[in-house]
């Protein structure tokens, strides 16, 4: 190559650096440009001013390869590199990068929400609904069901104004369960103190009515600074007129179960009731759950489950009888109308005790299934014929129990290592869930169809995951449908419009 072509080229490359500055730009070694990163034609067609939908976010992430050490921003159309996750100033990581993403979806699902109807399934709205009812396309019964997946549909968030005799306490006890009773005229509540520690309380839902929604907390002076590990109500004087709990131990301090007189809260009892009662306490230590017994085979007896074996306890007699395991058993629930306790446990396995058959015993398991993880939720269905399951996994089922074989699978549920209950409804035909990402799904349990996914009002995290009850009768008798959110310091409630 001669030197005057060279020079000719060198000039022409200047020209063209001044009329492209960017070109020549480059960024530091800390937020780069891949070289050589190939980049899909769908990808270079969004401009850097335009806000992309989140279909063309998902196209063009999916799109470009994923290189090692390296994170594609689909908003700006290039590659971050990713540094080390033990640098504290870190600005790009992957937790970090997911978190973004659920927050960018979770307030896009909010703004949906807010500007528009959802439809449970396609092709059914109000309208339609009637339509086929006049026409005698639908049975009763599958006209009231339909009729509630479209109302579950169409709830709307209303903030509940909660009064107590200490509102400063309100502002600053962050709410972490809460239990309705069987009637759902009140919610136990089980509240973190800012100093450490949980507080107890009871409210009383007979005034959520729209359109003010407001209810009373009551409170007492009970406090413990351990863990709650599981919470049940009780009907030892009448129904629900206890709230057994299985607290966990504390240095030197053995765990127990208590049951805790709901008569203990001020003005939290019907007209009538009986008097303040005692608060009587159980040494069982390493409870992981417990279930009351209304069944009248074993009245006034109660079940935790500990790690490798299930004790049966009765509150009147204090006779104890136990059932050794090699697990830990972290879900129970005794059936009504047979003598049988189904427990979950942490290997998978979902087992039911005979509790007419001795427990030295090898007779006493009646039933036995599988998950493929820890089982932490276990809901018999009305007809005792079907159990619900939900596990660390994430992983829904619907078990018969005659055939003992799973016939439904519920999708979406999130979980992978939390304590998350299941709440079965079968006047509405419904399933609720909140998952570990902070979202509450319902579905169907016709059919399992997903119906609708609820965002949590705040930011995903650990200390944040919502704590449900849905109820044909939110505040008794003469209630309305609804579900009621607890999460932080508040308290929502999406009832039927």
């Amino acid at each position: 190559m001669n030197r005057s072509s060279w020079q000719g080229r060198r000039r022409q490359g200047r020209r063209s650096r001044q009329q492209n500055p960017g070109l020549g730009q480059r960024d530091s070694s800390e937020r780069c440009n891949t070289p050589g990163a190939p980049q899909s034609p769908q990808d270079s067609r969004v401009s850097d001013g335009e806000s992309p939908t989140t279909s063309s976010r998902a196209a063009g992430q999916s799109s470009v390869p994923e290189l090692p050490g390296y994170y594609f921003d689909p908003e700006k159309n290039r590659y971050f590199r990713l540094l080390p996750g033990h640098n504290n100033c870190n600005p790009l990581t992957n937790e970090g990068i997911r978190h973004k993403e659920m927050e960018r979806k979770r307030l896009q699902l909010l703004e949906e929400e807010n500007k528009q109807k959802k439809v449970a399934r396609m092709g059914f709205n109000t309208s339609s609904l009637l339509w086929k009812n006049q026409l005698g396309f639908l049975n009763i019964t599958s006209y009231c069901r339909l009729a509630h997946e479209l109302r579950v549909s169409c709830m709307e968030r209303k903030k509940v104004q909660i009064q107590s005799s200490d509102p400063s306490a309100l502002s600053s006890d962050r709410f972490n369960f809460i239990l309705a009773d069987t009637n759902s005229d009140r919610l136990f509540t089980v509240n973190d103190v800012k100093i450490g520690g949980s507080k107890y309380g009871i409210i009383d839902l007979h005034g959520l009515k729209a359109p003010t929604f407001k209810v009373h907390m009551h409170e007492n002076l009970y406090f413990t600074n351990r863990k709650v590990n599981s919470v049940c109500w009780a009907s030892l004087n009448h129904l629900d007129s206890h709230v057994l709990l299985c607290l966990m131990g504390l240095a030197e301090t053995p765990g127990c179960a208590t049951l805790l007189p709901a008569s203990l809260f001020v003005n939290s009892q019907p007209a009538g009731a009986d008097r303040p009662g005692m608060l009587s306490s159980f040494r069982i230590p390493g409870a992981w759950s417990c279930a009351w017994s209304l069944n009248m085979q074993t009245n006034n007896c109660f079940s935790t489950g500990l790690s490798r074996r299930v004790l049966l306890t009765n509150v009147v007699t204090g006779h104890r009888q136990s059932y050794g395991i090699s697990t830990d058993v972290l879900a129970q629930q005794f059936a009504v109308t047979t003598p049988l306790l189904f427990n979950g446990c942490r290997s998978g396995e979902i087992f039911a005790i005979d509790l007419r058959s001795p427990s030295q015993g090898k007779g006493w398991k009646a039933t036995r299934l599988s998950h493929d993880s820890a089982v932490t939720s276990v809901r018999i269905l009305q007809e005792e014929q079907y159990l619900m399951a939900s596990d660390m996994a994430g992983k829904i089922k619907l078990w018969d129990l005659r055939a003992t074989k799973c016939v439904r699978q519920y999708e979406g549920h999130v979980n992978e290592y939390a304590y998350l209950p299941l709440h079965v409804h079968e006047e509405e035909g419904i399933l609720v869930a909140v998952g570990q990402d902070c979202y509450t799904r319902i579905w169907s349990l016709h059919d399992a169809h997903l119906l609708r996914t609820i965002p949590s009002p705040y930011p995903a995290s650990k200390a944040d995951i919502p704590s449900v009850a849905f109820s044909s009768r939110l505040g008794g008798l003469r209630g309305a449908p609804g579900l009621l959110m607890a999460v932080q310091q508040n308290l929502y409630c999406f009832s039927y419009s």
